[in-house]
């Protein structure tokens, strides 16, 4: 089957990947990125937003790590106690509940969510111990893994979402790209067609894989609480998804939490189509998914809304999420859509803030 996959864009080996042409496609992937997130706003007569997770909601939350030896063997728990999972504390942290999308949409149309949280690890103006840094932040949707399958497809895939005809732009890609950009047409299709719920009953994924210690490679899952609050959303209410959240943080007595997770790649354990693959072809893959069957979850904090903290929408459009920035070496974000987007990223935010008269930070 991965001969099959292989003519879509999923790697086999490290020979299949070119450094090269992956540094290549990321200067036009920034540009590519830029022009969608102006063609957005253009085509929205709006002020310039993100690039993608353009509507969204900020709050403040509470990010308590638990003690990670409670209930398992010393192996697993020396493993899960790395960075700032290895002592247990409780810190402050901002969250945003976002539509994947690069315009602002009514949210009953079919869309990922996303949830996005930056946890401050600093206790009297020092980091705090295990932490190695000041700040860490997340970046999860609810789904399990990305379309997108690396740097060369997420340059395909940006030629066609910025062409001004959207055939003649999927007729001059090469014939593998135009098998890339299909496999994530379809794939990131599939993703939006779930039932849509409010922000705090969905459970979110990273997608993506990090560095956890100088060893371990993860991902990271926020799964939603058994009785998390929440009403029934109004169809006919174009930001049903926004008010929701709103009302809950302003009425609600009890506050929603998700339990954070972390899942191992397990190389000797996983298998794709049947088959044992190394350890970089989970990490390069984006879109194929480790399967928690083979590598489970395993619980570490707790992420908790904190009551009546939504933030205007003025100071939400200055608020931002960097992976790779607010991060320590030993929880680096990895693989190809890893190295590639991070630049997407950082330009689409000093354009942002450079349009809307604030200092990028």
């Amino acid at each position: 089957m991965l001969f099959l996959t292989r003519w879509f864009g999923v790697t086999g080996s490290d020979a299949e990947r070119s450094p090269a042409r992956e540094e290549a496609n990321i200067e036009q992937i920034v540009e590519r990125v830029l022009l969608m997130q102006a063609n957005a706003a253009a085509q929205q007569h709006r002020p310039l937003r993100r690039g993608t997770h353009a509507k969204g909601i900020c709050a403040r939350a509470e990010f308590e790590v638990f003690d990670v030896a409670v209930g398992r063997n010393r192996g697993l728990a020396a493993r899960l106690a790395r960075g700032m999972f290895a002592t247990p504390g409780v810190y402050p942290a901002l969250v945003r509940f976002a539509n994947a999308d690069s315009k602002v949409n009514r949210d009953f149309k079919a869309d990922v969510r996303s949830l996005s949280f930056s946890v401050d690890l600093t206790r009297d103006g020092a980091a705090a111990p295990g932490a190695n840094g000041d700040r860490q932040d997340f970046s999860l949707q609810n789904a399990t893994t990305l379309p997108i399958n690396d740097a060369p497809a997420f340059l395909a895939t940006m030629k066609l979402l910025t062409a001004s005809n959207p055939a003649a732009g999927l007729w001059s890609l090469p014939f593998r790209d135009k098998l890339r950009v299909l496999r994530t047409l379809v794939l990131a299709q599939l993703q939006a067609r779930q039932k849509i719920k409010p922000y705090q009953l969905l459970r979110y994924w990273s997608t993506v894989p990090f560095r956890h210690g100088p060893v371990d490679v993860v991902k990271h899952s926020a799964t939603p609480s058994l009785g998390n609050p929440a009403r029934a959303l109004r169809r006919s209410n174009p930001n049903a998804l926004q008010d929701e959240l709103i009302r809950h943080l302003g009425e609600d007595s009890k506050m929603s939490s998700f339990d954070i997770g972390l899942q191992f790649l397990d190389a000797d354990r996983m298998t794709y189509w049947g088959k044992r693959r190394d350890a970089n072809f989970w990490i390069e893959n984006a879109s194929v998914e480790w399967n928690e069957a083979e590598a489970p979850f395993h619980t570490v904090a707790r992420l908790t809304l904190l009551s009546k903290s939504d933030f205007r929408p003025d100071a939400g459009e200055a608020a931002y999420f960097d992976v790779t920035g607010n991060t320590t070496p030993d929880s680096m974000p990895l693989g190809s859509i890893n190295r590639a987007r991070r630049y997407g990223e950082v330009a689409s935010r000093k354009a942002r803030m450079r349009a809307g008269g604030t200092s990028a930070p």
